[in-house]
């Protein structure tokens, strides 16, 4: 994984630990009674573990506590968004930005209609994928982005 590179050493650890139990990210989640897409998120370095969260990860990855905890470097914080090229070049990740690119602006304008001038927040934010069975056949993936809307405010 080219990324893999540019991760802090915990999120490698976390990764080797992963793969070799086998685990999914929404079995991770459920153990830590967490959204998974927020567990891959600090697998990414991209979301900012908690001490505890920290404690529950080593345990459900079968990993030493301190070591953990002390690779994660408290103190640190996530480098949000630095792991990925605009546009991005792998194809999932262009797709989403293939949405964006042409329905940015057709959402942003129902946003509008709805709430007013303003944005949604990516801080006051929760996101789910699920696999949906399409009645014509197949599967189909269903993502959820749900944000706190934050008003422009006049001054």
């Amino acid at each position: 994984m080219e990324v893999r590179s540019k991760l802090p050493r915990y999120c490698c650890t976390l990764f080797d630990a992963k793969e070799s139990l086998g685990l999914s990210f929404e079995e991770i989640g459920k153990k830590m009674d967490r959204n998974e897409v927020w567990v891959a998120a600090v697998f990414y370095g991209q979301a900012k573990p908690t001490e505890e969260d920290m404690k529950k990860l080593a345990s459900v990855l079968r990993l030493a506590e301190a070591r953990l905890v002390e690779e994660s470097m408290l103190s640190w914080f996530p480098d949000r968004g630095g792991l990925m090229s605009v546009p991005p070049t792998d194809p999932t990740l262009y797709r989403l930005y293939e949405i964006l690119q042409v329905y940015g602006y057709p959402l942003k304008s129902v946003i509008h209609e709805k709430f007013g001038d303003g944005i949604m927040s990516a801080i006051d934010f929760e996101t789910k994928v699920e696999k949906v069975e399409n009645p014509g056949g197949g599967e189909r993936v269903r993502i959820t982005l749900d944000g706190k809307f934050l008003p422009y405010k006049t001054f």
